[in-house]
C-alpha cells in the first residue's frame, strides 16, 4: 500500500511538472513578468487549459503588497462579468429540464417584472437579456452609485429605465437584464441565486472555494486585495460590494477553479466524464445571438475580426480560430475567461488591478503560443497605445485649462441643496458646507464645483481627497419651476438619452392636526368658492370647481406647497388678532387673492 502511494505521488507529481514545462510555453514566465512590471499590476494568476487538463497554472507579483503576499494560483480574485456566463449557465440546465422556455417573455416567470412600456412589456423574451437585445442601455449609475442588496428592489427600477433603441435593434450591454435573469432562475427553483450557482456549477466542478459573496472573499486566508493603478503608481483601493446586483457580476474564484470551467466549457459541457452544462445549451451559447460591432478587420491587425455576442460570451476571430471570452471589471478587480473550441484550449487570466490590461496581454501571449500563430510583441503594443492615451490626455487638459474660468452664479447654493429623486435610479442629498455643495451617495462622497450659472461639474472625494479630473460631461445641471425655485436637476447618464432627471423632494415641515383645523373654510375669488379642508386625519385638501382636489404640503408657517405641482402654492394671511382672514393662489401666471367666508 505504502508503495502504491508513493507511485501515485510520482505519479501526480509528474503530470504537474510536465503542465510547467510544456514546450510550447517554454520561458513564458520570464515574458509574463515582464508584462507584470510593464504593466504596474499588483499581481495576476493564470490558468492554462488543454482538453481535460490544466497544463499550465500560476500567479505573478502580490496579492496583498502591504503584507508582501504572493498571489499563486490557487488566490481568490473578483472576476466581475465573467460571472454573466455562470448566471446563463443556470438556466441553461433549467430549460434542459424543460423548466424554462428562452422564447418566453421574463414576465412570464417574475409578476414584479415592469418595462417603459408596453411594446417591452409584450415583446422582449429572455433570450433578448441574455443576448443584452432588449433596446435598453446599460443605466449602470442606477446601480453603481445607487446600491442596494435587494435584488426585488433593483428589478423594480427597470420600469423607469428609457430604452435608446428598438428591440433587437441594436447591442446594447445591461447588467439590469443579468440580475433579472438571476432572479428568474430564483422564481424557478426557489433558491437563491448563490445557491443555484453553488449547486449547479461549483459544486460538480468541484469550484469547492469559488463564492458569490464579498464576505466570503475577505474570510478566505489566501484572496486578492484590490489596487489601482494612478500616476504611475499602485494604489490600495476600497472592495465593492456588488451584492444586489451579484448575477451581473459577484463571482468570486481561483485560477485553478476557473480551470475546472474551462475543462467543462471545451468538452462538451463535461468535467471527469459526467456533464455538467447541457452540451445543447452550451453549443447554442457560443453561436452568435447579436452583432456588437462591425469588427473588420484593421491595418494593423488583419487577422483579428467580426464581434458577435452569444449568451454571456463575446464571440471573435482570433488569428484564424474561433475565440470565446467575457471579461469582467469590478473596483480593484479585471478578469478574463477565454476559450478555444475548436481548438480545446482555454486560459484565464485573473488580476488584482482595476481596469487591467495585463489580462488581454497574458492571453494573448500564451494563445499566440498554443495557436502556433505569428506572435506579437504585446508589451510593446501596449506601450505604444499608452504613449498615445497619455499625449491625448495632456492635450484635454491643456484645452480644458485654457477654457476653465467660473462663470456667473445662479442660486444661492441653499436654495439648490436638498433631496433629488429618480425612481429609475435612487435619491441623491445634496448638502451646503459653507461655500461648497456636495452629494452624499451611499458609498460616495462627491463635490459640486461651480461651472456657471446653476451648472457644477462633480468630483469624487476620495479618502478626504477631492479628485482633480472630475466626471467630464456628467455636470449637475439645476432647472427652475416657474416660480424660480429649484426644482429638479439633469444629467447626461446615458449618451444615447436625453439627460436623466431627478426631481427634488419637497422640504416640508410638520403641522399638527389640530392646528389645520384653522385653515380650514369657504374663500371667495371673484364670485368663485374656492374650499380648505381636511381629508383623514392630517390631510389638507385645497379644491376649485371643476378641477381636482389638490393636496397641500406645509414648507413654511402658513405657507403651503400644492404636491405635484411645481410653482404652485397656497399662502395664507392672518388679521390683526392672528385669525386666517384670506389665502393667496400663488401660481406661475400670479397671485390670486381670496378673502375667506
Amino acid at each position: 500500500m505504502k508503495n502504491l502511494i508513493t507511485s501515485l505521488l510520482l505519479l501526480i507529481f509528474t503530470i504537474s511538472l510536465n503542465a510547467q514545462t510544456d514546450s510550447r510555453l517554454k520561458g513564458i514566465d520570464k515574458e509574463l513578468e515582464k508584462i507584470l512590471a510593464t504593466t504596474n499590476a499588483a499581481g495576476f494568476s493564470v490558468a492554462v487549459v488543454e482538453k481535460d487538463r490544466i497544463i499550465y497554472s500560476k500567479g505573478f507579483g502580490y496579492r496583498d503588497i502591504e503584507n508582501k503576499k504572493k498571489a499563486d494560483e490557487n488566490t481568490l480574485f473578483a472576476i466581475g462579468s465573467c460571472t454573466k456566463a455562470f448566471t446563463n449557465t443556470v438556466l441553461g440546465i433549467l430549460a434542459n429540464d424543460d423548466k424554462v422556455d428562452f422564447d418566453k417573455s421574463p414576465r412570464s416567470y417574475i409578476p414584479e417584472l415592469n418595462f417603459y412600456n408596453d411594446e417591452m412589456n409584450n415583446q422582449i423574451t429572455i433570450k433578448d437579456l441574455m443576448s443584452h437585445r432588449t433596446g435598453l442601455p446599460r443605466h449602470d449609475v442606477a446601480w453603481y452609485f445607487f446600491p442596494t442588496d435587494s435584488k426585488m428592489k433593483l428589478l423594480k427600477r427597470i420600469e423607469y429605465q428609457e430604452p435608446s433603441a428598438g428591440i433587437r435593434e441594436v447591442w446594447q450591454y445591461n447588467n439590469f437584464m443579468y440580475l433579472t435573469l438571476g432572479v428568474l432562475g430564483e422564481k424557478i427553483t426557489g433558491k437563491t441565486w448563490e445557491q443555484n450557482v453553488t449547486d449547479l456549477i461549483f459544486k460538480p466542478l468541484q469550484m469547492n472555494r469559488s463564492n458569490t459573496t464579498l464576505a466570503a472573499l475577505k474570510k478566505d486566508n489566501n484572496s486578492a486585495k484590490p489596487y489601482e493603478v494612478k500616476d504611475d503608481k499602485i494604489k490600495l483601493v476600497d472592495y465593492y460590494d456588488i451584492s444586489g446586483m451579484g448575477p451581473a457580476g459577484s463571482i468570486h474564484s481561483s485560477a485553478n477553479e476557473m480551470g475546472n470551467w474551462l475543462i467543462a466549457l471545451i468538452n462538451d459541457g463535461k468535467f471527469q466524464g459526467e456533464e455538467i452544462i447541457p452540451m445543447s445549451y452550451l453549443k447554442e451559447s457560443i453561436s452568435s445571438k447579436m452583432i456588437i460591432h462591425g469588427g473588420l478587420p484593421g491595418k494593423e491587425r488583419p487577422d483579428i475580426h467580426f464581434a458577435t455576442y452569444g449568451y454571456g460570451w463575446m464571440l471573435a476571430s482570433y488569428k484564424g480560430h474561433y475565440r470565446v471570452e467575457h471579461g469582467g471589471n469590478i473596483n480593484g478587480f479585471t478578469a478574463s475567461t477565454c476559450f478555444f473550441p475548436s481548438d480545446s484550449i482555454g486560459i484565464v487570466v485573473l488580476a488584482n488591478q482595476n481596469g487591467s490590461a495585463a489580462n488581454y496581454m497574458v492571453r494573448n501571449t500564451i494563445m499566440d503560443r498554443l495557436l502556433k500563430v505569428k506572435a506579437d510583441d504585446w508589451v510593446k503594443i501596449f506601450e505604444e497605445e499608452k504613449a498615445k492615451q497619455k499625449e491625448a490626455e495632456a492635450m484635454e487638459e491643456e484645452k480644458a485649462a485654457e477654457t476653465k474660468t467660473a462663470g456667473p452664479k445662479g442660486h444661492p447654493f441653499e436654495d439648490i441643496a436638498g433631496s433629488y429623486t429618480n425612481p429609475g435610479y435612487g435619491t441623491l442629498d445634496i448638502l451646503q458646507e459653507r461655500d461648497s455643495l456636495f452629494v452624499q451617495l451611499k458609498r460616495e462622497s462627491i463635490w459640486l464645483e461651480h461651472k456657471q450659472y446653476d451648472i457644477f461639474t462633480p468630483h469624487l472625494i476620495e479618502h478626504g481627497k477631492v479628485d482633480p479630473e472630475g466626471f467630464m460631461g456628467l455636470d449637475f445641471n439645476f432647472s427652475s419651476a416657474n416660480d424660480g425655485t429649484i426644482n429638479s436637476v439633469a444629467m447626461k447618464l446615458e449618451a444615447s438619452l436625453d439627460p436623466i432627471i431627478f426631481k427634488k423632494e419637497l422640504k416640508t415641515i410638520e403641522v399638527a392636526a389640530d392646528a389645520l383645523t384653522e385653515y380650514v373654510g369657504d374663500y371667495e375669488l371673484m364670485g368663485t368658492i374656492l374650499k380648505v379642508y381636511i381629508k383623514g386625519e392630517d390631510q389638507l385638501i385645497f379644491f376649485v370647481e371643476g378641477q381636482p382636489p389638490y393636496t397641500l404640503k406645509a414648507t413654511e408657517k402658513d405657507l403651503f406647497a400644492i404636491a405635484d405641482l411645481d410653482g404652485f402654492k397656497v399662502q395664507f394671511h392672518r388679521d390683526a388678532n392672528g385669525k386666517i382672514e384670506a389665502l393667496s393662489s400663488v401660481q406661475p401666471n400670479g397671485t390670486f387673492r381670496a378673502k375667506r367666508k
